[in-house]
């Protein structure tokens, strides 16, 4: 998952500044991104053609990231959940080897299209391939079903922050290297150790990793018994109460996840435009200190489990996403917007608090099928963050640049809100059970 992670890493914020350079010089836009000291060049806002041009060049790249997440959702959809409870059968090295492959054919397809200069569109075909074989998404949901699989759940917390730390460092890496390369020499080499860290994944995963599922058995892949599965975990458990809860953290991680998929993605545009106007190093240092995050954020949910319950540090979390997202929102200025990065210290707490509570609340043989529904929530998440951040960004330019993020800020208070009642009304039940067995034991 680390060398997975590297290679999204260095590609997300690469392949946003490749298409800004490539459609910038289609429309005649000389403001090319690390070109001077300033990431705007002549696009300050002094001449009113040019910057109208800036704000014409923002919206397509935001627009062309909106078709390009579209396709790797509706491909990704299907195939996700058809390997996720696959992988309960027949073990999580597979559905490990299959997506890393796709990731390495698309870095290819990103290659061929900088080499020769091939329409921008074909980045879309590759996201399709690597859609066909789960992408990303795939490999995030059988490390998880893999930390699982090899915890109790009293550990089970920590391992997946631990997991979702391990994504951090990596990202966090890429992304610092990432701008630093690009600046040195182009797009063309970061996007080599792009496709070797995948093919390094697929390599790893079938000759070193060992296999997590201790009762494997033959089964077929191509049948919908494996979406059924999906479907049972949310309408067929044994109790009711866990029914209910599978739904609410379902909703509660899908709006979380929606507000850090889309603002994610709007950042590198965020920081390329007017006032922030920064060149490719600035923008690695940015995309590292949002990596940074996932550590900052493991331990301090480690220090917090000591006195308070899972719930409450997810719900601190949330509010640590909230302020930074808000300062962000206003940010003019590169010490704002390094103070909003650093805001949001502990904002990638909730979701392995929730990763952990879904897996809890399902049997060891269903782990494959949980996380597969997961990364389904994942993936739909790409595709309403894409919808509609990439949308709101250019649709709010004219008014507040910024408003994306604090429209992000209020959402995320519905999940707050969802955990809370959860807990509230968990406690509630546990202290009914326990009135009713005092009294039984009384009489």
């Amino acid at each position: 998952v680390i060398l997975a992670t590297v290679a999204l890493g260095l590609q997300g914020p690469l392949a946003t500044q490749y298409l800004w350079d490539r459609l910038g010089a289609d429309l005649g836009y000389s403001g090319h991104n690390g070109t001077g000291t300033s990431g705007c060049a002549n696009g300050t806002g002094t001449n009113g053609s040019t910057d109208a041009l800036r704000q014409e060049v923002e919206a397509l790249v935001s627009h062309w990231n909106l078709y390009i997440n579209l396709g790797g959702f509706f491909v990704g959809l299907f195939s996700v959940t058809l390997f996720g409870p696959w992988s309960d059968s027949v073990g999580r090295r597979p559905v490990l080897v299959l997506p890393a492959v796709g990731m390495a054919m698309q870095a290819a397809i990103y290659l061929l299209v900088m080499y020769l200069r091939l329409h921008v569109g074909y980045f879309l075909l590759g996201r399709v391939l690597s859609g066909l074989t789960g992408d990303y998404n795939l490999i995030l949901a059988s490390c998880f079903a893999y930390a699982a699989d090899t915890s109790d759940t009293r550990a089970r917390t920590f391992r997946v922050a631990v997991l979702e730390a391990c994504l951090g460092v990596a990202g966090m890496l890429a992304s610092i290297g990432g701008g630093q390369w690009r600046k040195a020499q182009g797009y063309i080499n970061p996007f080599w150790l792009v496709f070797a860290a995948s093919l390094a994944a697929a390599l790893y995963a079938v000759f070193c990793l060992q296999e997590s599922v201790k009762e494997r058995k033959p089964a077929k892949l191509f049948t919908l018994s494996h979406y059924m599965a999906v479907y049972r975990l949310y309408t067929t458990p044994e109790r009711r109460s866990s029914r209910q809860k599978l739904a609410l953290y379902s909703t509660a991680f899908f709006l979380i996840v929606t507000v850090h998929f889309g603002t994610r993605d709007l950042y590198v545009l965020y920081e390329l435009g007017s006032p922030l106007c920064w060149a490719s190093d600035l923008i690695g240092y940015g995309s590292a200190a949002s990596y940074l995050a996932y550590l900052s954020s493991l331990a301090g949910l480690r220090a917090l489990q000591l006195c308070l319950e899972d719930t409450w540090v997810a719900e601190m979390g949330l509010i640590s996403n909230i302020s930074g997202l808000i300062v962000i929102s206003v940010a003019t200025t590169t010490p704002l917007m390094f103070t909003g990065y650093g805001m949001l210290f502990l904002s990638m707490a909730a979701t392995p608090v929730i990763r952990a509570k879904l897996s809890k609340l399902v049997n060891e043989t269903e782990q494959g099928a949980l996380f597969a529904s997961v990364a389904c929530v994942e993936g739909l998440c790409s595709l309403v963050a894409a919808g509609v951040f990439n949308s709101l960004y250019p649709a709010s330019l004219h008014f507040m640049r910024g408003f994306p993020f604090l429209f992000g800020a209020l959402i995320l208070l519905i999940p707050a809100a969802i955990i809370g009642l959860i807990e509230v009304w968990g406690s509630k039940l546990e202290y009914r059970h326990f009135s009713h067995s005092s009294v039984s034991l009384a009489n």
